[in-house]
């Protein structure tokens, strides 16, 4: 190498970005793997410096969440032997964990980590404003398309069966089905 460090793709920050408790987070396992440091002196900085890390930037989960963080995310199975239990940072705790680092690594990767929590927030966006347009699309030609979506509806729903008679029928011999009933 000619001392310029490889940086962590937005890709691979992306796929790190997790769904806990309605926040974006990054758990300090995958933290640690991107900032090139151990997991453990990665919580050892955390823990000498927790008044930079409100609840709002960091919080730890809890066994019911490391189970299914687990069991959702093949990357994490590590996790699944660990005594302890991780913890998770928001896209500011991300960032302050960065500077709690203190690393030439760590200033460029957190850059790049700001990139991939932009990009969800505008991937987002940009799907509710396409279910937004999709709606009112829906309604602007809900009218002139009556038909087509009853017809799609009909098609949509299940075929009736026939009707079938209680009993069984018996063949006489001009092999017309008849009920034994009604006779």
């Amino acid at each position: 190498m000619n001392g310029q460090m490889t940086v962590v793709p937005v890709e691979r920050i992306e796929r790190a970005i997790l769904s806990i408790r309605g926040e974006k987070v990054m758990l300090d396992s995958d933290l640690a793997v991107i900032y090139s440091v151990p997991t453990k002196v990665l919580n050892q900085a955390v823990k000498r410096n927790l008044s930079r890390f409100p609840p709002d930037f960091m919080f730890q989960l809890t066994e019911k969440e490391k189970t299914e963080v687990v069991t959702n995310c093949d990357h994490l199975a590590q996790l699944k032997f660990s005594p302890y239990l991780p913890s998770a940072f928001t896209e500011h705790g991300a960032l302050m964990l960065a500077n709690v680092l203190n690393s030439e690594r760590a200033a460029q990767t957190s850059v790049q980590v700001v990139r991939a929590f932009v990009r969800l927030r505008q991937m987002l966006a940009s799907n509710a404003e396409l279910a937004r347009k999709l709606a009112a699309l829906e309604n602007k030609y809900d009218a002139q398309f009556k038909v087509v979506f009853d017809a799609i509806r009909q098609l949509m729903s299940p075929p009736g069966r026939p009707k079938r008679e209680i009993g069984f029928h018996v063949k006489y011999d001009d092999d017309k089905p008849r009920s034994k009933w009604r006779q």
